[in-house]
């Protein structure tokens, strides 16, 4: 009677516990394994430094100088790193020298330059010496030298040279590889900047028909 009453309620109350535990550990978090795997997830939810609602790319590791994880439309993922690094310096470089160039025109010009070109600036230049022949001569001397960059592109390609690197240093700049550093750091922020400043400086010509340094002098709105 009253034992076996009592052995029924003891087991109703077992049962009862065991279910609210049950359902209490659905709730419970799971426990993470260790090891390498939460590291490498961590890596790669790791957020932009330069646009930081985005993902920082993989390739995009901060070994190169100038690093800052922007590559909001993916070409990393979809190029070779070192040739878009290569193709970068490049246009930097270039940049960088017509940059001074589109200014020094500003500040003195050659008599002989004057006398063949008048007093064209910026793209009204190329118009003014095609017809003349110089501008095939310029054609053919750029390409010659393209030679010798492609060439240079595939050691980088095959990983026998550092993007960019022609061991033009006649200075010794680079013999501090302290120094060196900053040097490229520098030089891929100044390029990056002046490739901003050529384009600016091409529009300004083309809408105020002015050079950068005669527009800012004489500036005039539109």
């Amino acid at each position: 009677g009253d034992d076996g009453n009592s052995s029924v309620v003891r087991m109703l109350r077992s049962a009862a516990l065991l279910s609210v535990v049950a359902g209490a550990s659905a709730f419970a978090p799971m426990s993470v394994p260790t090891g390498r795997t939460p590291a490498k997830t961590a890596v790669s939810m790791q957020m932009s430094p330069s646009v930081p609602f985005l993902k920082t790319p993989e390739k995009l590791d901060g070994s190169m100088a100038g690093d800052v994880g922007f590559d909001p439309m993916g070409f990393s993922s979809t190029a070779d790193i070192n040739f878009l690094r290569e193709a970068e310096i490049k246009h930097c470089r270039v940049a960088m020298l017509a940059a001074a160039g589109s200014m020094f025109q500003d500040i003195a010009t050659d008599p002989s330059y004057t006398a063949l070109a008048g007093g064209a600036k910026m793209t009204a230049i190329h118009d003014k010496l095609v017809p003349q022949g110089a501008m095939g001569q310029l054609l053919v001397w750029i390409g010659f030298l393209e030679v010798f960059g492609t060439m240079a592109l595939f050691q980088t390609l095959n990983g026998n040279r550092k993007p960019g690197d022609f061991k033009f240093d006649p200075l010794g700049f680079g013999k501090n590889p302290e120094a060196l550093k900053r040097y490229e750091l520098a030089e891929v922020k100044n390029g990056r900047l002046a490739m901003l400043g050529v384009g600016g400086m091409v529009h300004g010509y083309l809408l105020t028909g002015k050079g950068p340094l005669e527009l800012i002098s004489n500036f005039q709105g539109l």
